[in-house]
């Protein structure tokens, strides 16, 4: 019942961005299209590969190829905002876990990459007290410890 609910809701494209992609992906599909070089190969010996032919056959392969990038487009994003949705559930129901990091998808590259640093190098946080951050570059940081009071760079 819910199924059916939730396909009566999506629109036409959604629809078919959801089935293009799977169809696509299929071993028939492989065996179509391959088929189809095929035989457009060995035509065109027959008919000297003329212009037409050639025109036609690469106006048609854009076509498609644009219009399957764009399908695919959509599944991708559709599937990647539903895992997003999935983490994002399991971080709130669990107790101990932080949600700092609930809109990371929201954060520039270099936002990204400044946390992945921290949480790499510094597993105890800002409250490590061996640690001073002096700064951080996406691709290097610099840090200060305070045990051997000395600069270091990583």
């Amino acid at each position: 019942m819910r199924k059916q609910e939730a396909k009566k809701k999506r629109s036409l494209f959604e629809n078919i961005s959801l089935s293009v992609p799977n169809a696509t992906g299929s071993s028939y599909a492989f065996i179509i299209a391959f088929s189809l070089v095929l035989i457009w190969a060995i035509c065109g010996s027959f008919f000297d590969f003329s212009e037409s032919g050639e025109m036609l056959i690469n106006t048609g392969t854009t076509t498609i190829t644009i219009l399957l990038v764009i399908l695919i487009q959509k599944s991708q994003y559709k599937y990647s905002l539903s895992i997003q949705l999935k983490l994002n559930e399991l971080v709130a129901a669990h107790k101990f876990a932080s949600n700092r990091l609930i809109d990371v998808e929201n954060m520039t590259e270099d936002e990204m990459k400044i946390i992945q640093i921290a949480k790499a190098w510094f597993i105890d946080g800002k409250d490590d007290v061996d640690i001073s951050l002096i700064k951080i570059v996406s691709q290097s940081a610099y840090y200060w410890d305070n045990k051997n009071n000395n600069r270091k760079k990583r």
